[in-house]
């Protein structure tokens, strides 16, 4: 699927991502600046997240409560300079807990990704939409 879309329409981007992601892991591809946080932010306060959602790129990992009283985890792993870095905070441990797991730059850390992730591309065109790529 595929989604342009400018940023007034992000809840309603995130309503349909939501709906129809077939896993708990997900993973946010795209240069610095495109919008990942915005829309992880979107997309949790669409899971019932009533905190303030923000990068973790300093702590790695921030947890959120959902309304259904889950755990949404998020990563960034920007400053990660060996993959092996995230086993270092028990990345494996929150895969096996079942919870909603959302990832900016994975590709840091791609030997540790579980093979059913929902993979989210996001790019920017020439007059500022963003294009949404779920594969």
């Amino acid at each position: 699927m595929e989604i342009t879309y400018v940023l007034s329409q992000i809840d309603s981007i995130s309503v349909r991502i939501i709906e129809s992601t077939k896993s708990n892991v997900l993973l946010f591809y795209g240069e610095m600046g495109v919008g990942k946080t915005t829309l992880i932010t979107s997309l949790a306060k669409q899971l019932g997240v009533t905190e303030t959602v923000s990068s973790p790129t300093f702590s790695i990992v921030n947890e959120y409560r959902t309304s259904d009283d889950k755990v949404l985890y998020h990563f960034d792993a920007y400053r990660l300079n060996q993959e092996e870095e995230i086993l270092d905070i028990g990345f494996e441990e929150y895969l096996d807990q079942g919870d909603w797991i959302f990832i900016e730059w994975p590709e840091k850390i791609a030997r540790f990704i579980p093979e059913n992730s929902q993979i989210i591309h996001i790019s920017m065109n020439e007059i500022g939409e963003r294009l949404i790529k779920l594969t």
